[in-house]
């Protein structure tokens, strides 16, 4: 660690450990999510005036000074100048574009810390990455559209909002432990922000008890909602049931479970062995493309996966003794993640679709490969290539393991019967 970085990181628990005032609830402050704050912020990140918040781009700056304003408000600390950590993004997809130089960006970083003379020197991460695909079609699954603006209002729009109103309540009744709130940058480039983050950490990284990540909790359908992570830490289940179970409110139709390695920025805390959950709402149609627009944004949604969110941190951030890590060997790494493989296989999945193992399709695209396999709008894929496939990760994990070109057995249920297909996978916008 260079003298500077010790000298920030020596400020920064100082800063923490020195504050013996505790913030006073004022009468009248709201203490339940605020559905049509969250909008707000979903609108104006984004919004076209932003480019579809590309790293490195001016609608990314301005995205991140946004955040920056918002924390500024909320009165939380900051240990980097105006709140913003800034690194040079370098990302492979640039050096295979041929882009040599790096792109100058930044986490947001603010500081809430905790109410407990002891506790409050760990530390609680909650975190989604503000960054989108701009105007590049490099990773966009509508390449024909080229150089259109892809606004990602769910991706990443709604979690970066999730975590802003997470943050406007939590100031208010700060917990016993300390929280560090960041908006990371270079996520769709691989992870670039958060990996950046743990790298260079404004507190030790032991001192970290948790990750919470949201990474598009925007498009809620029938109670459903993902939770990946809860076998990170002994506890964390049981957690997430009892945050689930609060009386007067609409319990989540939770699925997920699993460890902490994913396509999101959670995947970076896990690796340095940090608990962590992931909360997510599923894919949709308009994932990576220019149609991800603030208006198919649910904010109520939001506002709920919030409500659930802030129960759970409260869980975490109270109890007496630390979460207990789970570790899991690291998955075999494969070509292309939710980052841009461009392997192609042409079904729609079903978001509605129920508890059922397997993954549902509500529809197959024309010409696509699995059209041409003879796959069915309603069929279940339950295995893929050899592998099971049990939700929509599992068989992501499967196609993308693939490149175009193979020719992979696919089953699936269709009337309740198995059926056994082969599939010429082809190539995105080939």
């Amino acid at each position: 660690m260079h003298n500077i970085q010790r000298g920030a990181l020596l400020s920064f628990v100082l800063l923490v450990s020195g504050a013996c005032s505790v913030r006073v609830t004022p009468a009248g402050v709201p203490t339940q999510p605020d559905s049509a704050m969250i909008r707000r912020h979903v609108e104006f990140l984004s919004s076209d005036n932003l480019e579809g918040r590309g790293t490195g781009s001016p609608g990314n700056d301005s995205a991140a000074a946004y955040i920056a304003k918002r924390f500024r408000e909320l009165q939380l600390s900051q240990q980097y100048p105006g709140f913003l950590q800034k690194f040079e993004a370098r990302a492979a997809q640039d050096a295979h574009l041929r882009r040599t130089a790096p792109r100058a960006t930044q986490n947001v970083v603010g500081l809430l810390p905790g109410r407990d003379p002891v506790l409050r020197n760990e530390y609680i991460v909650i975190g989604a990455h503000y960054d989108h695909l701009g105007r590049s079609s490099a990773s966009a699954l509508d390449p024909a559209a080229k150089d259109a603006i892809r606004n990602g209002a769910d991706d990443n729009a709604s979690g970066t909002a999730a975590v802003l109103e997470l943050a406007r309540l939590l100031a208010s009744h700060p917990l016993k432990r300390s929280i560090i709130f960041v908006a990371f940058s270079g996520e769709e480039l691989g992870l670039l922000g958060s990996q950046w983050f743990v790298d260079h950490p404004p507190v030790p990284l032991d001192r970290i008890v948790s990750m919470l990540n949201f990474d598009m909790v925007g498009r809620l359908r029938n109670d459903r909602l993902f939770v990946y992570g809860t076998g990170t830490a002994s506890e964390l289940q049981a957690l997430v049931d009892s945050a689930n179970s609060i009386p007067g409110s609409q319990p989540f139709r939770i699925a997920g479970g699993g460890d902490g390695f994913g396509s999101s920025d959670h995947s970076s805390f896990y690796g340095k062995n940090i608990p962590v959950l992931h909360f997510f709402t599923d894919l949709h149609d308009d994932y990576h493309r220019a149609s991800d627009d603030p208006d198919k944004v649910s904010a109520e949604g939001a506002a709920r996966v919030v409500r659930l969110a802030l129960d759970l941190t409260r869980g975490i951030g109270d109890r007496p003794s630390r979460l207990t890590f789970v570790r899991a060997a690291a998955p075999r790494q494969v070509a292309g993640t939710r980052q841009g493989s461009d392997t192609y296989l042409g079904s729609i999945p079903d978001m509605a679709a129920g508890d059922i193992p397997g993954l549902r399709l509500t529809g197959i695209r024309p010409g696509s490969p699995a059209d041409s396999g003879g796959l069915k709008s309603g069929d279940v894929i339950v295995e893929f290539a050899g592998k099971a496939v049990k939700d929509l990760f599992s068989y992501s994990d499967a196609l993308y393991a693939q490149k175009p070109g193979d020719v992979v057995k696919i089953a699936v249920l269709r009337d309740g019967k198995r059926v056994e297909l082969s599939v010429t996978l082809g190539k995105r916008g080939g």
